[in-house]
């Protein structure tokens, strides 16, 4: 199974990516084909020792940079790093791709390279978050600003279909997030969604406010990219803070930095699980592939993490099982083309 990573993608580049690729083949039943510059690659591999592990090397004479914007794949760098590796597997020489680099641009070649699935209006990001009582798989993360509800319905299916498969959840209970749970609640997008996902055959509980992303309520939440990467870095923002100010009052006192040294396994345990690395990556739904997309400030870890959700998304072909969910829900796309979307709340 051969892996594409992007070498040239992140903000430590090429170092951490090839740090974290040494991690993924040791013991893990996995080759890699590293995309990039092969001037840069070739040294750092001789450097590491890493030449006699099961890694190749494909060049690319360009890289996308953070500040780029996405088109820039399409029009100015068809050589990009991101690009070339998205063409190894249109062309069956890879399974899968993985960035830490440019999302959006990772999101724009996908489409042009593998296309979109069939019936998929929108792909999207799905970004696996840590809840009390396991996992929460949000979307869109920020691929798509303005959605319809055509996209959001799309995103619910998706999700819960990745949510079974992928993430082992049984039944996944989709929440739409909103400002209220009562369906009164919400803007015209949402309340025309919610009406469709109630009569969709997915496990819908209905509206979930912000605090259900992380109680344990729902398995899939479903949102538009805008509110998506809001929440997405709000909550980072907010565990950052958190580790910063307990830190400080844990060094105001002697009494409390012994207290501290007690909890250190359960401390340790504890950011473990809110460590974005253990995830690896956020994948892209609804691409004719798999794609694998990470922080861009990613560390060897999360490298490593994403590589493996790669391979877990490639044995447990999940977009077909994506397309069969689409087929039983197709009634759903009848009756937002009959309305426009304008008459399915009443």
């Amino acid at each position: 199974m051969k892996i594409a990573v992007d070498a040239m993608g992140g903000d430590h580049a090429p170092d951490v990516v090839l740090g974290g690729v040494a991690l993924a083949v040791k013991d893990n039943d996995v080759k890699v084909i590293l995309v990039g510059d092969s001037e840069r690659i070739k040294p750092q591999l001789d450097k590491r020792g890493m030449n006699d592990l099961p890694i190749s090397i494909q060049h690319a004479t360009q890289i996308v940079s953070m500040d780029e914007t996405p088109s820039v794949v399409l029009r100015k760098k068809k050589d990009s790093s991101i690009r070339v590796a998205f063409e190894l597997v249109k062309n069956g020489e890879a399974g899968a791709v993985v960035s830490a680099g440019n999302s959006g641009a990772a999101m724009v070649a996908a489409c042009t390279v593998l296309k979109r699935l069939d019936s998929i209006a929108r792909p999207a990001i799905a970004v696996v978050l840590p809840t009390r009582k396991g996992q929460c798989l949000l979307l869109d993360g920020g691929a798509n600003v303005d959605c319809k509800v055509l996209h959001l319905v799309q995103f619910a299916i998706m999700g819960s279909v990745y949510s079974a498969y992928a993430l082992g959840i049984d039944k996944p209970r989709v929440g739409l997030l909103s400002n209220g749970s009562e369906d009164t609640k919400g803007i015209e997008l949402t309340r025309e969604t919610n009406a469709l996902l109630k009569k969709s055959n997915l496990n819908y509980i209905g509206y979930a406010e912000g605090r259900d992303v992380y109680n344990g309520r729902c398995d899939v939440m479903v949102c538009d990219g805008f509110v998506g990467n809001v929440v997405l870095k709000v909550s980072e923002g907010l565990a950052e803070a958190c580790f910063d100010m307990a830190k400080e009052e844990v060094l105001k006192s002697n009494i409390a930095k012994f207290g501290a040294l007690l909890m250190k396994s359960a401390l340790k345990r504890f950011k473990r699980r809110i460590d974005y690395a253990e995830t690896g990556g956020a994948p892209l739904l609804g691409i004719g592939g798999v794609g694998i997309v990470s922080h861009g400030g990613s560390s060897e870890k999360a490298i490593k993490n994403a590589i493996l959700v790669a391979k877990k998304n490639i044995k447990t072909c999940v977009n077909s099982h994506i397309l069969e969910e689409l087929k039983q829900n197709s009634f759903l796309f009848d009756a937002i083309k009959k309305t426009n979307g304008s008459a399915l709340r009443k």
